[in-house]
């Protein structure tokens, strides 16, 4: 078995900070916050070059243009504008970290555009046509079966089906809003013991004891989550230790020429 972890990082201005270089040493994909609900041109270069660094496969983290509410808040935006601010973010990241020399390989919407576009396909469609519109080798994160995931595959994108180590969730396979108790987790053997589970059959706990299907190549933990480095280091642990290989979701064979 292989499985990729992956974190939200960059989610702040300028260098990085230690909790999010613990956590690149931790995961193997890097989700990039893109400057729309966090980060800057500084936090941007220099955390895909540390990231690069460590060999950890670097991917966008686009979000509603809402830093205020840390891209946790639905904008009334149209279609098009979803486009046009997906493309426009991941181009923004593409460009400073290809100043490293680092490539960017994934795109991972952030918040609310990420919940927003698993059940509503016109968003969906429109995220995905903004990564098509930079770069339609670049990969797509977004949880199986859902409208985001539809969208890829309806691209000919390849999509990597993502679960969360640090969120509940619903009996329909959505995450648990975060204004209920209990939706952010913090028990890292607990954890593993869930992440451990989910990698061998593709089922996962929802919040009222439901097992639901959802298959897993790519494990994330939140960068803002208290203790996150640690939860991630008990994870991975107990994953190697149960002959789980800990991979970049995007094997040498896909590399681009």
């Amino acid at each position: 078995m292989r499985l990729d972890m992956n974190a939200d990082v960059g989610e702040h201005d300028g260098p990085p900070l230690e909790d999010a270089l613990a956590l690149l040493r931790l995961v193997t994909s890097a989700n990039i916050a893109c400057g729309a609900h966090a980060g800057d041109d500084e936090s941007m270069r220099l955390t895909a070059r540390a990231a690069a660094a460590g060999g950890v496969q670097v991917g966008a983290h686009p979000s509603f243009p809402d830093r205020e509410g840390f891209g946790r808040r639905v904008l009334p935006l149209s279609p098009a504008q979803v486009r046009d601010e997906v493309a426009r973010q991941v181009q923004r990241l593409a460009g400073l970290a290809a100043l490293e020399g680092v490539p960017v390989r994934h795109v991972k919407p952030h918040g609310a555009l990420y919940n927003l576009a698993g059940h509503d396909r016109r968003v969906a469609e429109a995220i995905v046509a903004g990564i098509v519109a930079v770069d339609a080798a670049l990969a797509l994160y977004a949880p199986h079966g859902t409208a985001l995931a539809d969208a890829g595959h309806a691209a000919g994108l390849r999509v990597v089906a993502e679960g969360f180590l640090d969120r509940a969730y619903e009996d329909d396979g959505s995450l648990t809003s975060r204004a209920v108790e209990g939706a952010v987790l913090h028990d890292a053997d607990a954890a593993s013991v869930r992440a451990l589970a989910w990698v061998r059959t593709g089922l996962v706990t929802a919040r009222s004891g439901q097992l639901i299907r959802l298959p897993l190549e790519t494990l994330c933990v939140h960068g803002d989550t208290p203790g996150a480095a640690a939860m991630a280091a008990r994870v991975r642990a107990a994953l190697r230790a149960a002959g789980v290989r800990i991979v970049p979701a995007l094997a040498p064979s896909e590399d681009r020429a």
